[in-house]
């Protein structure tokens, strides 16, 4: 979500902001939770279900002068949901300086996304993009081939290179590698360099239980047999095949969902608030 998209919301529309400013047991969105309410607009979400239209119709009774500064919300059966926890709310009618605000906050949660490099845009590399793209993570493709790079989904960075492995050392600490490209020497090369560091969180590369065991012994040529131990725990770390072997579909959207899941379990993220603007009609 881009401060872009924040500020041509509110350029189109006079809005409350909806905040959660306590959650009590289950829950559908933790406490700092927000979104925007104009006229017949919504800009992110508080959680969905009757509690949320509940918060829809009171912001637009106060862009209409009236209803509730603060609502505490039971999750039951009196409205219609079983979360059974409770969610108190606070609406504040958007001033500039609110604005200027928000802007801040969403440039700051998108500069403190966890960064994943994707090492090759083939099918698989393509179709994890995607997967990728809407998800909270800063996503940059590596590669070779510029055709390969010119289909990438929007907010995604690309990144041309001769030298694909180099780009390992650019990855900040707390990020991922994961590696696709369409030669598995260069797949060994960067996962070489990326097991190498010790600082992220995870490190993948697409092939079989056959790759994965070439690969083992390939470092031990590379790194002398002496240092066996020291490989070891370099493939201890290294995820091969990616995805799990719970689910045996091949088909690259499959094996990008699978992955983009696997990332979100290792990957620690920074919990971001907002997701895209939606329209629901007033009633």
């Amino acid at each position: 979500m881009s401060a872009s998209s924040l500020s041509a919301f509110l350029a189109r529309n006079r809005s409350v902001l909806v905040e959660v400013v306590e959650a009590r047991g289950s829950t559908p969105r933790e406490a700092g939770t927000y979104m925007l309410v104009a006229d017949r607009t919504i800009w992110g979400t508080i959680g969905g279900g009757q509690f949320e239209y509940m918060a829809i119709d009171n912001a637009r009774a106060i862009l209409q002068s009236h209803g509730e500064s603060l609502m505490d919300i039971p999750l039951g059966p009196e409205i219609g949901q079983c979360c059974g926890g409770r969610t108190k709310l606070r609406f504040t009618l958007v001033t500039p300086r609110i604005a200027a605000e928000l802007e801040q906050r969403i440039v700051r949660e998108n500069d403190e996304r966890p960064a994943v490099f994707l090492f090759g845009a083939g099918h698989v590399g393509l179709a994890l993009a995607r997967a990728l793209a809407p998800l909270p993570f800063a996503v940059t493709v590596i590669e070779t081939r510029n055709e390969a790079l010119q289909t990438l989904p929007v907010g995604v960075a690309s990144r041309l290179t001769a030298m694909p492995e180099a780009s390992v050392d650019n990855i900040p600490p707390g990020g991922a590698a994961v590696i696709l490209t369409h030669d598995h020497a260069l797949d060994f090369l960067i996962a070489e360099r990326a097991l190498a560091r010790h600082d992220l969180a995870y490190v993948g590369m697409i092939g079989s239980a056959t790759k994965r065991a070439t690969f083992s012994h390939w470092l031990d040529r590379q790194h002398d047999h002496a240092l066996h131990d020291e490989n070891a725990t370099m493939m201890s770390r290294l995820v091969l095949p990616i995805g799990g072997s719970a689910v045996r579909d091949k088909r690259p959207e499959v094996i990008a969902a699978l992955v983009a899941a696997e990332l979100l379990q290792r990957v620690p993220l920074t919990v971001s608030n907002t997701v895209s603007e939606r329209q629901i009609a007033s009633d």
